[in-house]
């Protein structure tokens, strides 16, 4: 059984920083893509960043370039999204996501970056930005 966790989740004050977890369990796909992904009360929820399986290729959303940084364990089996300048418009809950890869090309792994894609889903946890 595949399971998410996730944590590191907590109230900062604009400028701060703060790292989450995800935990991964019982995925056992050679190749697979694990992204971060936020929703805010009343939107759609929306990618953050993602990673493939080596870690070697990563995407992120304009809004968190330069700012987030995602990055993987595996020996942990444990996938970090570093927070930074973080703005009130980062509040939100985040989730994490496992899922296939979309393509590979030229021994890159491309992962999807929209939510459906996803199969696993940890419960998410909150990240308060206030100003």
């Amino acid at each position: 059984q595949v399971q998410l966790v996730e944590s590191g989740g907590g109230s900062v004050r604009a400028g701060g920083s703060l790292r989450l977890s995800c935990s991964v369990s019982g995925y056992t796909s050679s190749r697979n893509c694990v992204g971060w992904f936020r929703q805010a009360p009343g939107k759609e929820r929306e990618v953050v960043a993602t990673i493939d399986t080596d870690g070697g290729n990563t995407h992120y959303a304009d809004s968190v370039k330069g700012r987030f940084i995602i990055s993987r364990d595996n020996a942990m089996n444990t996938v970090y999204l570093q927070m930074s300048s973080l703005k009130p418009e980062d509040t939100a809950m985040y989730y994490c996501a496992a899922g296939s890869y979309s393509f590979q090309f030229s021994g890159v792994t491309y992962c999807y970056t929209a939510a459906p894609d996803y199969n696993f889903w940890g419960q998410g946890t909150q990240v308060t930005v206030s100003s």
